[in-house]
């Protein structure tokens, strides 16, 4: 039994998994997310905020403690989007060696993309071709691939986070806002599937907050449900009611939706923004929706 940990720093939230494997099979031993917004600005300034810094610092120092309390063999920390953006990265390094004792890997938007498709195909029951698609706070990764690894993949920069604070300054937002968005989001997606032929999948997979949240609302959950969530279809269809939805409602009204993280109330509609325009873009009538991710792909890097 190996157990090891892996730590995801992106634009809006950072994550922890601690998992024991015994050869190929693994058991979850612990998964907490914080959202932290490091990405806060980036987009605009070019630089990490010092409070974004700091609210990192805090929730990387809690993690720390579990994982020296867990006794873990091995730790990997991937820092994406944000960190690779910002001209002040090596604040964040710096913070990162002192607090967790070992670097933080800025790792390329391609290395994310096989990083988070390792951790979503694994154990799928699904027809392949499998497009996996990462929906961040900074960048969403596309990558095409089977059951025998990557045939291609490319991160663009139409994260949740980035498309709010370019586009989405109303509550709600205006028409002329949204169609802004839209059209930023469609014109990365048009040249994402240029190099990634997303057409050509035959399961479409999605990834990250973004995707279970509109998944956990398009199944009428009242609470976040990660065994109802992980693995559910849906339907194009549903994927633009609740689009048109979100788009919608204020600020406090999605704040009151049951199944809403307090930390995604303000991005969610940039983020289903997204998915809608990939699911028009590639023409895929169902995503399925995935609770494993770049995490689990990070944990199964420290195997080899």
């Amino acid at each position: 039994m190996t157990r090891v940990a892996a730590i995801d720093c992106g634009t809006n939230s950072i994550r922890l998994l601690i998992a024991d494997f015994d050869g190929d099979r693994a058991t979850d031993v612990s998964r907490r997310m914080e959202i932290v917004r490091l990405g806060q600005g980036v987009d605009a300034t070019g630089r990490l905020a010092p409070e974004a810094i700091e609210r990192t610092r805090a929730a990387l120092s809690a993690y720390k403690s579990e994982i020296d309390e867990a006794g873990v063999t091995a730790v990997r920390m991937v820092a994406t989007s944000a960190t690779r953006d910002a001209a002040n990265a090596a604040d964040f390094h710096d913070m990162v060696l002192a607090t967790l004792g070992s670097e933080p890997e800025v790792v390329s938007g391609e290395e994310e993309a096989r990083l988070s498709f390792a951790g979503a195909v694994r154990g799928l029951d699904a027809e392949p071709p499998f497009l996996v698609v990462d929906i961040g706070g900074g960048s969403t990764e596309f990558v095409l691939g089977d059951n025998a690894g990557v045939s291609s993949a490319i991160s663009v920069d139409i994260g949740c986070v980035r498309m709010t604070e370019r586009h989405l300054h109303s509550d709600p937002p205006e028409l002329d806002e949204l169609a802004a968005a839209t059209a930023d989001i469609g014109k990365a997606v048009d040249h994402a599937l240029t190099v990634v032929p997303g057409t050509q999948a035959r399961t479409l997979v999605g990834l990250a907050g973004s995707v279970t949240t509109v998944t956990a609302i398009a199944l009428g959950l009242t609470s976040y449900q990660s065994e109802r969530i992980h693995r559910a279809r849906v339907s194009k269809e549903e994927v633009a009611l609740v689009t048109a939805g979100l788009a919608e409602m204020t600020h406090d009204q999605r704040a009151g939706i049951g199944v809403m993280h307090p930390g995604r109330v303000d991005v969610i509609v940039a983020g289903a923004l997204i998915l809608r325009t990939i699911m028009e873009k590639t023409g895929l009538s169902t995503v399925l929706a995935s609770e494993h991710d770049i995490l689990d792909g990070i944990a199964l890097s420290l195997l080899r």
